[in-house]
């Protein structure tokens, strides 16, 4: 699937290092609980026990229900002080997908790829989606879920273009793109209380058991 975007579809109003923007940490959440609940709810229903997690675009809080048993898990992000405080984190390691969209990670290394409120940041999603292709095993899932709220200096012109349901189908399109997945589906699973809460979008893809050609 080719697909091309508008000009500077990936710029942003920030285009200074992203490392420099993320040198202070910031220990506090950026969805609220009722919107953290339904995360955790993501991944309970879709997480199989004891797989090797990838936390990409990681901070001080994954949102993976305590309950839900792992066999490790290891976040890729950029602040290492809320990497460390994050207490369901086996490992991590400081990177920037935005200069360097290759992960530091051998083939096939996990069962589940999570990427949380962050999928806006990314300059380079077709990149680096082709990438936890590749360091996952065939089946595994890519968890993305993502809200309105936004850093807005740092995302992508593209996705503040978009209204809530065409980010959904753009996020798709990422997916797509790499050939490198299947089962590929989203839905709004914001929960209504009756009073305001932040939404919650979910895009899902297992990575292909068969292998297809680009184009």
């Amino acid at each position: 699937m080719s697909t091309t975007y508008p000009n500077r579809s990936f710029d942003r109003m920030d285009e200074t290092d992203d490392s420099l923007f993320y040198t202070e940490p910031r220990l506090l959440t950026h969805i609220d609980d009722e919107a953290i609940e339904v995360i955790g709810d993501i991944f309970q229903e879709i997480l199989p026990p004891k797989v090797r997690i990838l936390d990409l675009m990681s901070s001080w809080r994954s949102h993976l229900p305590i309950d839900l048993p792992k066999r490790s898990m290891i976040g890729l992000g950029l602040n290492a002080t809320e990497m460390e405080d994050n207490p369901q984190l086996d490992s991590h390691v400081i990177h920037n997908l935005n200069t360097d969209p290759k992960l530091p990670f051998g083939n096939e290394s996990f069962d589940a790829t999570l990427l949380t409120v962050s999928v806006q940041y990314l300059t380079q999603p077709v990149e680096v989606f082709t990438e936890i292709a590749r360091v996952m095993t065939d089946g595994a899932p890519l968890i993305i879920t993502f809200s309105n709220r936004m850093f807005p200096t740092k995302a992508v012109r593209i996705w503040q273009a978009c209204d809530d349901l065409q980010r959904m189908s753009l996020v798709k399109t990422y997916m797509q793109q790499t050939r490198a997945f299947q089962n590929i589906y989203s839905t709004d699973r914001s929960r209504w209380m009756g009073y305001y809460t932040d939404p919650i979008f979910l895009v899902v893809g297992r990575k292909s058991t068969v292998t297809l050609k680009p184009g």
